[in-house]
């Protein structure tokens, strides 16, 4: 690959195009990165992608002062593989974890130690990086905690089983317990989000004068549905009619507590969500960097039903058929905001095909740096920029290795989906251009389109000892 040019606010306003009313800098300097990661938020439960019931209006305004994407998706389906996709730059065909593999009593499978990870990346580019919330890709000890993968400060959850609860019993600093006494028992004492939140900005602070790469992971608004009863929540507590979800979590096993009024603790998660969101922003402003820095928020995969959520009830799927472990468009297809003042044109809304695995192509790209690894991604910097040159992929893959195995291969408006791989098989072929809640199935009468996209399918992964879509051994087809 070819070394990049660092790519500077002063070059990024002359390549956007932008108007007379930006701006030009009185000096060059590095775009920061602040990429912002929910939880299982759906593409329709802020109000920029048609919510009517949740308010989100820091997300709507970042959206207003920035550029919408309509056709982005997650890594995955569910958390680990969606991460790891994000992190490596690989879609789930090429990817180490592709599914939720767990590490008793704490801890998912790890990453190899030579992985190559967005951390490191920006870490050979002169950045300080952080990550703060969710981890869920390597259990403490392990050759790939955060610190070992690129990232000079972590704080948060190790374990994506412990951030089922909002309350735990203790966090990481580094490689470093913070334990919560008060919250043994199921007390709900100190709230995990406000302290990782903290943390975020306090790293923002602390970077303002150096280029800076800050992961924030919160785990909003995934089960469980628990939060303080403050002002955010009383937005909600009696607006709907509810009905109790009674719950248990088990810190090794999983599982979720109970929640009283989970319309509305849903609700306020993701309101707090956004609450969050315009703490960033704002600070950013505060320190003077929002002009070179890059702020993008977006969602590890689509909405789920655990703990009792109604995505239903939200719309949560927006227009989109299936949730969290389809690789239907609800269970895949996710919100995506960019924001940067000095970078973005305002209220742009962008209908490239991109997904996780482009992230690290595109911040090589805008950090100046040559990637020593091959990627499945394709740069969107283009895009942002609102450049015509914008390179498209051929088709994105993915593949789900639960409930007996799933894949779908999209390219161009087709998409196939093969499920379940163990068992009775079936095909799905859709025309998103025509039909984009899936509705139907066009196998039977493009066979050749089938057969297209099956070469691509099968061409896009590679096989894994460890995910085999729950295939016995010796029983692979």
């Amino acid at each position: 690959m070819k070394t990049q040019t660092i790519l500077t606010l002063s070059g990024a306003i002359t390549l956007a195009g932008m108007s007379g009313c930006q701006r030009m800098p009185e000096k060059n300097v590095p775009m920061n990165v602040v990429y912002i990661l929910a939880d299982d938020l759906g593409y329709g439960d802020v109000g920029c992608y048609g919510q009517q019931i949740i308010k989100t209006p820091h997300i709507d305004q970042m959206a207003a002062e920035g550029m919408l994407f309509t056709q982005h998706y997650a890594g995955c389906t569910v958390s680990a593989p969606s991460r790891c996709s994000l992190m490596t730059g690989l879609h789930t065909g090429h990817t180490q974890v592709r599914g939720n593999s767990e590490i008793l009593p704490e801890g998912q499978q790890p990453m190899r130690e030579d992985t190559y990870t967005l951390g490191k990346l920006m870490k050979s580019a002169g950045y300080a990086t952080g990550i703060f919330g969710k981890w869920g890709l390597g259990g403490p000890g392990s050759v790939s905690v955060p610190n070992k993968m690129g990232f000079d400060e972590f704080y948060g959850y190790n374990c994506q089983r412990q951030s089922h609860t909002f309350y735990p019993d203790h966090l990481w600093h580094n490689e470093r317990q913070v334990l919560f006494p008060e919250n043994a028992n199921n007390a709900c004492e100190t709230y995990s989000q406000d302290l990782i939140h903290e943390q975020a900005l306090r790293f923002i602070r602390e970077h303002k004068e150096q280029p800076f790469f800050a992961m924030l992971t919160y785990t909003l608004p995934h089960a469980e549905l628990n939060l303080p009863h403050d002002s955010i929540y009383q937005m909600y507590e009696n607006q709907f009619d509810e009905t109790p979800y009674i719950g248990k979590f088990d810190k090794e096993h999983g599982g979720y507590n109970s929640s009283e009024k989970p319309l509305a603790s849903f609700a306020a998660m993701v309101s707090r969500l956004d609450k969050y969101v315009g703490d960033v922003l704002a600070e950013l402003k505060a320190q003077g960097l929002d002009k070179n820095t890059l702020v993008i928020f977006t969602s590890d995969n689509g909405p789920h039903r655990e703990g009792g959520a109604k995505p239903d009830f939200f719309k949560s799927g927006g227009l989109f058929k299936g949730v969290k472990r389809d690789l239907y468009e609800g269970g895949i297809r996710v919100p995506m905001v960019a924001w940067s003042p000095g970078m973005i044109k305002k209220g742009v809304r962008a209908d490239h095909i991109s997904a996780f695995w482009d992230v690290m192509p595109t911040l090589a790209e805008l950090a100046g740096a040559t990637l020593p690894v091959a990627t499945d991604g394709v740069s969107f910097l283009p895009t942002l920029l609102s450049r015509k040159d914008q390179p498209r992929h051929e088709y994105l893959y993915w593949e789900f290795h639960e409930m007996n195995g799933r894949e779908a291969v999209r390219a161009a408006d087709w998409k196939l989906i093969r499920q379940p791989i163990v068992g009775n098989t079936s095909l799905e072929l859709y025309d998103l251009s025509k039909d984009i809640h899936e509705d139907t199935n066009l196998a039977d009468q493009y066979p050749d389109e089938v057969e297209r996209l099956l070469r691509m399918m099968d061409g896009a992964r590679e096989e894994s000892a460890d995910f085999d879509f729950g295939r016995e051994k010796g029983n692979k087809k």
